[in-house]
């Protein structure tokens, strides 16, 4: 089977049928992956810049973007990098309401058994161990 890395401007097109002549080439392709003719590969990054589109330009909620991405990454032919990892991610940035690259990387610091340096207080609200960076002083 041929592998290709997708771009977050063809799931766009695809999740949002906007506008019309890019969808209607994303849903074929994501139909020739449902398929089995080919299989798309999503990068984690590629999720980061979906959300940011969804949520900054479409206006979509934080829980109908984890709904959609989720949806999405399940689906025959996609093949996302950590999948278990987005997905807890997803679920994390609508459930808990933060940010979803603090929810993915509290995710990853989760599964490695390991904690985060971070100014954001947020990762109070994801049960990881996380520091402040110490002061000089």
């Amino acid at each position: 089977m041929v592998y290709l890395w997708v771009d977050a401007n063809v799931v766009l097109r695809f999740l949002t049928g906007d506008p019309p002549e890019m969808a209607a080439k994303a849903l074929e392709l994501m139909s020739r992956a449902e398929k089995g003719e080919i299989g798309l590969r999503v990068s984690h990054l590629v999720v980061a810049e979906i959300i940011w589109v969804l949520s900054s330009f479409y206006r979509y909620a934080k829980s109908q973007i984890a709904e959609t991405l989720i949806s999405f990454l399940g689906a025959d032919g996609i093949y996302a990098e950590n999948p278990a990892l987005l997905i807890q991610a997803l679920q994390d940035m609508a459930e808990k309401n933060v940010d979803f690259v603090v929810a993915y990387l509290a995710a990853l610091a989760r599964a490695q058994e390991e904690g985060i340096c971070s100014f954001d207080n947020d990762l109070e609200k994801l049960s990881v161990r996380w520091v402040t960076p110490p002061g000089d002083g």
